[in-house]
């Protein structure tokens, strides 16, 4: 039951992690504000809907934090195996006579 566990810690880690990083990834890669009608230094006339552009950026960014977060926990599945089997090996008690 250890090993289940390590593994699953080892995979929320990855989760977290891959979701920290999308974060940082996924803003930059949504190129909404540098299309047409983006708000100009001296314009502050806009050719877009503010609401519908809020929440297409929003579900944009809760999607790659989800894909994010997947790709973390499948990345850190192996190491939690490995880590699991190792820790298997090393705590195996002596044989009884």
């Amino acid at each position: 039951m250890d090993g289940v566990k390590t593994v699953l810690v080892f995979m929320m880690v990855g989760a977290i992690v891959g979701a920290v990083v999308a974060s940082f990834v996924v803003p930059p890669l949504l190129s909404w504000y540098n299309e047409p009608g983006a708000i100009a230094p001296g314009n502050l006339e806009t050719i877009c809907n503010l609401p519908e552009m809020i929440r297409y950026t929003a579900s944009r960014l809760i999607r790659g934090q989800l894909i994010g977060a997947g790709i973390g926990a499948v990345l850190f599945l192996y190491p939690g195996v490995a880590a699991a089997r190792r820790r298997g090996v090393v705590a195996a008690p002596p044989a009884a006579a």
